[in-house]
């Protein structure tokens, strides 16, 4: 860990502990880990929780059919689209202070939402939320690795970093229609704020300051570069599950999207800073785990958006009791991730990350060999087997991607590693919109998304198998800092 010393030389910031010592003893080193992953909660929570009250805030607001479409998109392709650059303002700024400004960020624009007199104002509140979003999402990852030093106790933070992803995507539907039927749409916002502010005291007390690194300069072409790929690839994927595939404004987005990867390649080639280092594109742990985060994604968010529209549209559930059916799938994310951050010590990440993988393509494989209109009960143990696969995959893909980076662009890391995700969620949600449109029956569909996202995990788990150091420590030395 000499590199984050000097690193920290370097750049002028706060020096940290010892790797081998922790801070805070007891139920104090708690506090980061809390701190963390509320502030990660609010941000997946609300790219759920919003589709249960979008028809009652149209209805309530008098909003088109693309106000509501933006109402829900708007703030994943603001999110998606600035995660590199909330990554590198951390890295430059410092990440905690970068993080907290996210959330402060993040939980005026939900009292915004909340109290939005119209559509159009209700849109504009989003997108500043998506802005928040983006910025307390690298940070996050880039926190743990700094608060928890030692592998043992870093693994167990990157696994409950990682279960918070899959509890809150999988609880919004359900959270949602409580709030909806009971209190109204507006508490869907305002429930962020009494998180958001005890997230934001707590990172303030209980999180030591971060480097601040200022001789690092932002690429600020390359970074609209980025956030132009990112968010036209983000919208393209959202309208194909909506359109089809070969409607003008995804192929359009599409090409643009080309096109702005093409001249942020250039743009890298020629910046004396680039917003992408080569050390970091070149390391195949760092690289490799980022692909098997899209991989996992996609497999994850595609067999719940695709069971979610299965047990309301076929099945005849409510929102409410279409989030308590894909409660198995959520319990399990827990478990997995503690489970696998007391594992990883011992087997290193790539067992984790294979195993992992491998489990949750058997639980897809099990929904499509289920039959034509199996009982869910029988849907139970596949649910189950790809939510504790997913997770149990998360630590250690989460540790190989930090791991492999130097200290001094940790934000980057995270930001890279995110960014692969959203891209794989979008992906696994647009292909499955698409396949359950074009399939001869709804149920053919269904299954047929569920074999798309079985191949996914295969996929991942032969990644995994040869980027994935085999045992911990090796990521960071091959990482090229």
């Amino acid at each position: 860990m000499g590199d984050v010393e000097c690193a920290q030389t370097a750049g002028g910031g706060a020096s940290e502990p010892p790797p081998d010592a922790d801070p805070e003893p007891g139920r104090r080193s708690l506090a980061p880990l809390l701190a963390v992953c509320a502030g990660y909660f609010m941000v997946i929570l609300d790219v759920t929780i919003i589709n249960v009250a979008v028809p009652v805030i149209g209805r309530d607001l008098a909003a088109s059919l693309t106000g509501i479409q933006w109402i829900t998109d708007g703030y994943t392709l603001v999110f998606a689209g600035f995660l590199l650059t909330g990554g590198a303002l951390g890295d430059r700024l410092g990440n905690r202070r970068v993080f907290c400004a996210g959330v402060a960020v993040f939980t005026v624009s939900s009292a915004a939402c909340a109290l939005a007199p119209s559509a159009p104002f209700l849109v504009v509140a989003r997108l500043v939320e998506g802005l928040g979003a983006a910025l307390i999402v690298p940070g996050s990852l880039a926190l743990l690795q700094q608060s928890y030093p030692a592998p043992a106790a870093r693994s167990r933070a990157f696994g409950l970093w990682g279960s918070m992803a899959g509890i809150a995507a999988s609880a919004g539907p359900l959270l949602g229609g409580l709030l909806v039927s009971t209190a109204g749409w507006r508490w869907v916002f305002l429930i962020n704020l009494p998180v958001g502010a005890a997230c934001l005291v707590l990172t303030l007390r209980r999180v030591a300051p971060s480097p601040r690194r200022s001789g690092r300069a932002l690429d600020w072409p390359a970074q609209c570069l980025v956030v132009a790929a990112v968010a036209l690839l983000t919208a393209a994927l959202n309208e194909a599950g909506r359109r089809g595939w070969s409607a003008p404004t995804v192929v359009g987005g599409l090409g643009l999207c080309a096109v702005a990867v093409a001249g942020l390649a250039v743009r890298e080639r020629l910046a004396r800073s680039p917003a992408l280092p080569s050390e970091l594109l070149r390391s195949r742990a760092l690289s490799g785990g980022a692909v098997i985060g899209l991989l996992f994604n996609f497999g994850f968010y595609g067999m719940v958006f695709t069971a979610s529209l299965d047990f309301q549209h076929q099945r005849g559930f409510s929102a409410l009791a279409t989030g308590a059916a894909l409660f198995p799938a959520v319990a399990m994310t827990m478990f997995a991730s503690v489970l696998s951050g007391r594992l990883s010590r011992r087997t290193g990440d790539r067992p984790l990350v294979v195993c992992g993988m491998l489990l949750a393509a058997l639980g897809l494989a099990g929904w499509t060999a289920a039959g034509a209109d199996p009982a869910y009960p029988l849907l139970i143990a596949p649910m189950m087997a790809a939510g504790f696969g997913t997770s149990f995959a998360l630590t250690g893909a989460t540790s190989t991607v930090m791991g492999a980076a130097p200290a001094a662009y940790a934000g980057t890391a995270s930001a890279v590693f995110n960014t692969t995700r959203q891209v794989g969620s979008a992906t696994g949600v647009a292909l499955g919109g698409t396949l359950l449109a074009t399939a001869t029956d709804y149920q053919a569909g269904t299954r047929l998304s569920m074999a798309v996202g079985a191949l996914a995990y295969l996929l991942a788990a032969g990644l995994a198998w040869r980027c994935v150091p085999a045992r911990p420590g090796k990521a960071r030395r091959g990482g090229g800092s």
